[in-house]
């Protein structure tokens, strides 16, 4: 039995990825799956592990850097309707992992529901905000989690209540292969406001980073009671450019990938600004984005 053997409908070989991330960079997934149901996803994740295939999961792709010779084992998307169910009932919100951030915040709001607001303008996936704690000045998303159901690599289901979720800066205690969904106990609030409130921090949000339309990622976690981007542009670096990469000129903790770029021009990229900032400034940086 080959690995892909009864998951033919799901599984596709040597599937690009670069489109599939911010930074439109990087090589191949060897295996690349779309599971439709949380049975399917376990049954995969059982044969990978029977196996001995490494599995990852996809998000929204904003913090992944793929390197150029691609990814070997099986990429997983959760892109089904399956896992991107968002049900309100009360206070309380329960959104699938796939569910895109921006589309749990709108509904939250239109429901009059304040908490997510402040994290409007973060990329990717509900389940990708939970895993790193996803925040802005205003608050993070693990102060309003209370319960997650996620996927052992092992393909087995187990439920986290409050009392065992540890939520931290970019990280938290939820590190299984998949978080499966969230649930999150929200305030009630005028929508009107709300929708205020939350256009008011878009504004702000969009003013200080890249353009929409450009290949972008941010790289760095902003040590403590400091600023990765202020570090980065007082070491000089905005605007460096390593190969078809460069620092974004409107925030240093940004770099765009243009025409010709390579994954391999970001990590040396890397490696320039984290050397840069440890010799002028004295800090050690520690990136945020996942490389693959």
């Amino acid at each position: 039995m080959t690995l892909v053997s009864g998951f033919e409908k799901i599984v596709r070989q040597q599937e690009p990825l670069a489109e599939r991330t911010w930074l439109r960079l990087g090589g191949p997934a060897e295996f690349f799956a779309e599971p439709n149901s949380v049975d399917e996803l376990a049954a995969l994740v059982r044969r990978c592990r029977n196996e001995d295939v490494p599995i990852r999961l996809l998000g929204g792709g904003s913090n992944i850097l793929v390197r150029d010779e691609g990814v070997g084992g099986m990429v997983v998307s959760l892109t089904s309707p399956a896992f991107s169910q968002i049900r309100i009932a009360g206070n309380r919100v329960t959104a699938g992992g796939g569910v895109k951030l921006a589309h749990a915040i709108s509904e939250t709001v239109r429901a009059g529901l304040a908490g997510l607001e402040p994290l409007v303008g973060i990329p990717g996936t509900v389940g990708g905000a939970l895993h790193g704690n996803s925040g802005s000045r205003a608050g993070d998303i693990g102060q309003w989690a209370c319960r997650a159901t996620v996927m052992t690599r092992a393909g087995d289901i187990v439920h986290r209540n409050r009392e065992d979720l540890v939520f931290a800066y970019r990280q938290s205690s939820l590190d299984e292969l998949v978080i499966l969904s969230g649930e999150f106990q929200l305030e009630q609030d005028d929508p009107a406001q709300l929708t205020k409130r939350m256009q008011k921090q878009w504004i702000v949000k969009k003013a200080g980073q890249p353009l929409s339309h450009q290949n972008v990622a941010c790289v760095f976690k902003n040590p403590r009671g400091m600023s990765a981007g202020m570090l980065i542009e007082q070491a000089g670096l905005k605007g460096t450019r390593v190969g078809g990469v460069e620092v974004s000129q409107r925030h240093a903790n940004f770099i765009v990938a243009g025409d010709g770029a390579s994954s391999q021009d970001v990590l040396r990229l890397i490696d320039l600004i984290r050397s840069r900032v440890a010799e002028r400034l004295g800090v050690e940086l520690e990136t945020e984005m996942e490389i693959w």
